[in-house]
Order: structure tokens, then C-alpha cells, then sequence
């Protein structure tokens, strides 16, 4: 059983998070990662592979996929042949590894605000963007479909993320029916980043996974998945594209060569003993996180929205009227997030995935923040 109140020492651990503030009075609120250990069953299977003594090449196991397919079934009552999973050494890649799939004057269509790395795919491989702003209605985020309909000339993909990175959301079935309407009517591929998928904290939100719950585009789908959010081993990449249609599948797949890396063994070990697991460590890590979402909203107030999933809040700092807004929080003691980082400035977004002692200093200086 995880100590989730456990304050662990990550100075001088080469750790982007803290490392960012080293030498000064910073907390860390910014980067995806969460200030909690590890599970004893992912570290137990990583000590038992290193009584091996040769840590060499490695391919995707067999009983990695079905570890994979085991967990899709468990969380979701999904079940997907083998043949669908292409494993990946992380969700960035095989979003970067999507838009290559594009023709030279295709597009790739994002509503944002959105976790930074969609911002860069285009220019990564030399395409296009069209970029549609969420609207807020009643409290939350959602797509704006008829403004994407009036922009999609040109366009041949939709890359989202679901759950929503950084607002929170976790898209209810008549939204994304709404957007495989458009994504049919359209002609499209869509590229669903579900990294966060077990991490739903809103009692009356789930995570629906597309390609199930979309059967009419499943076809048309791409879905990213991965267990290094959940289980907090970003530091070993490891992720499953799920590509139903074997022609889409193929395509995608050639963009690997010379480019993207290989998996390396202890990563593989870690995600096939998260995908593995059925413990009460998850629920353990929910309870965890409800509470500190509660908590930070008491602070934040009205500013903040709801979050229905993740760990990242997502807050609206527009009448502070800062010209430097990391400026002005780190002068708190606070590392947070730039909403402009993600396509939408005068927000911010706050990582509250932290033992209590650490987000209860930190809400104080919130305060602080938020008050001048």
C-alpha cells in the first residue's frame, strides 16, 4: 500500500520537474508528473528484470500486449485483437508519427487550449495547423464544431485529447457523437490522445474511449494510450497505438523507420506490471487526487473549472492583468504552467498530483498569488 502523504526528496534527482527552481524557495507545480511513489509492483518487477545481468535490444513481449488487452477490458469492457496495437516509445511520437501519415498539403485541425506538443506537430513534420479555440458554456470546455466546420477546407486530421489536457474535461458520449458526425461528414482521421484515461475524478464523468464508442469512424481512429500518467513512470516511455483499420495501421507504422527509437526493457517491464495490475492502488491515487482537487478549488474559486479528469487544473488569471505571468507566480514561491503554453493565455495550469503537506504550503502561496 502507497503512503500518498510520503514527502519525498526529488532535489537533486536530475528531475526536470524540480530541477527547473534548484537553489530556490519554488515549489513545482508545473510539469505532468506526479510527487507520489512509485507502486511496490512496478518497482518489484523492474528490481526482478535487473537480476539479469544484460539489459540489451528488446522487443514488445507478447505478454505485454496482452497485459494491455487485459486492462482495456477490465477499465473499459473493450476487447481488441492483437493485430490493432503498435507499441510506441511514447503518446508524442505516435502523434507526431500521425500527422506524418498526412499528404503535403493536408492539414491537421486542434482545439485548443491543449497539452503543448499538438502546437508543434505541424511544424514537426512540415504541415499545416488549423487551430479552433474551445468555447466555455456553462462552466465548461468543449469543441466549438461549428466553428471547426466553417475552417476545415484542407484539413485531413483532428488530433484532440480525451481527457482534455489542460481544461480537465472528460467529453461525454453526445460530444464526441457530435464530432464523429463531423469527422465522418468531413472525410477525416482522428487522433485521440487517451493518456489520462483512468484518471476521471468527477463522480458523474467516465472515460469513453473512441474507438469503441465511435464504431461507425473506428476506421478512422487513432487512439494513444499509455500507463506512465496513471502510474507515474513518465521517466519510462512506453505507449500503445490503437489503429483498427489495417491499411491506416500500415501507413502509420512506415513512419517509424529511422525515426522512432525502440522501447527500452525496463520501460516495457514497468507498463506490462502496470497493465497488470489489480490492486486498490489506483482507487487509492483517485481518493488522493479528489481531495486535493477539492481542496485547490477552495482556494482558486470560480476562476477554476471543474476538473472531470486528470490531475491538472485549469485556471483563469485574466484580471491579475500580469505581462509575466511565470514572473509573478514564481515571485510567490509557485512553478506553474503559462496558459499561453497551451494556445490560451490569461489561464494557467496547476498540477495538484502531490502529498498534502506539499499542495497545503502551496495553496498558501496561491492565495497569495491570486490576491495581487
Amino acid at each position: 500500500m502507497n503512503d500518498f502523504d510520503q514527502l519525498i526528496d526529488r532535489r537533486n534527482s536530475h528531475s526536470t520537474k524540480w530541477d527547473k527552481y534548484s537553489g530556490r524557495d519554488i515549489l513545482p507545480f508545473w510539469i505532468a508528473d506526479m510527487d507520489f511513489a512509485v507502486p511496490n509492483f512496478i518497482r518489484d518487477a523492474l528490481y526482478a528484470r535487473l537480476d539479469h545481468p544484460i539489459i540489451g535490444y528488446t522487443k514488445p513481449p507478447a505478454a505485454l500486449t496482452e497485459a494491455f488487452q487485459g486492462w482495456l477490458k477490465q477499465h473499459y469492457q473493450w476487447s481488441i485483437p492483437e493485430e490493432w496495437v503498435v507499441w510506441l516509445p511514447g503518446v508524442v511520437p505516435g502523434m507526431n508519427m500521425a500527422a506524418r501519415c498526412l499528404g503535403v498539403e493536408q492539414k491537421v485541425m486542434i482545439p485548443t487550449p491543449v497539452y503543448y506538443p499538438f502546437l508543434e506537430i505541424a511544424g514537426n513534420v512540415q504541415r499545416q495547423d488549423v487551430r479552433v479555440p474551445l468555447v466555455l458554456d456553462q462552466g465548461r470546455w468543449q469543441m466549438d464544431l461549428e466553428r471547426m466546420q466553417t475552417l476545415v477546407g484542407g484539413v485531413k486530421m483532428v488530433s484532440i485529447a480525451n481527457p482534455q489536457n489542460p481544461t480537465g474535461r472528460a467529453y461525454t458520449l453526445a460530444e464526441l457523437q457530435a464530432l464523429a458526425d463531423f469527422i465522418q461528414r468531413n472525410d477525416l482521421i482522428l487522433v485521440s490522445d487517451e493518456i489520462h484515461c483512468n484518471i476521471v475524478l468527477a463522480e458523474d464523468s467516465q472515460h469513453l474511449p473512441v474507438a469503441q464508442w465511435l464504431p461507425d469512424i473506428a476506421h478512422r481512429t487513432i487512439s494513444l494510450f499509455a500507463a506512465t500518467k496513471t502510474y507515474n513512470i513518465p521517466g519510462l516511455g512506453c505507449a500503445a497505438a490503437v489503429i483498427p483499420d489495417a491499411d491506416l495501421r500500415t501507413q502509420f507504422q512506415a513512419q517509424e523507420a529511422g525515426l522512432v527509437p525502440g522501447i527500452g526493457p525496463l520501460n516495457l517491464v514497468a507498463s506490462q506490471a502496470a497493465f497488470n495490475d489489480r490492486s486498490d492502488w489506483l482507487n487509492q491515487l483517485l481518493r488522493q487526487l479528489r481531495a486535493n482537487a477539492g481542496k485547490l478549488a477552495a482556494v482558486a474559486g470560480t476562476p477554476m473549472t471543474e476538473v472531470e479528469a486528470t490531475y491538472l487544473a485549469w485556471i483563469n488569471i485574466a484580471d491579475l492583468g500580469l505581462n509575466d505571468v511565470e514572473a509573478h507566480f514564481e515571485s510567490h514561491g509557485l512553478g506553474i504552467s503559462d496558459g499561453a503554453q497551451f494556445g490560451h493565455p490569461d489561464y494557467i495550469r496547476f498540477n495538484f498530483a502531490c502529498p498534502d503537506a506539499m499542495l497545503t504550503q502551496g495553496l498558501e502561496r496561491l492565495a497569495r498569488a491570486l490576491s495581487n
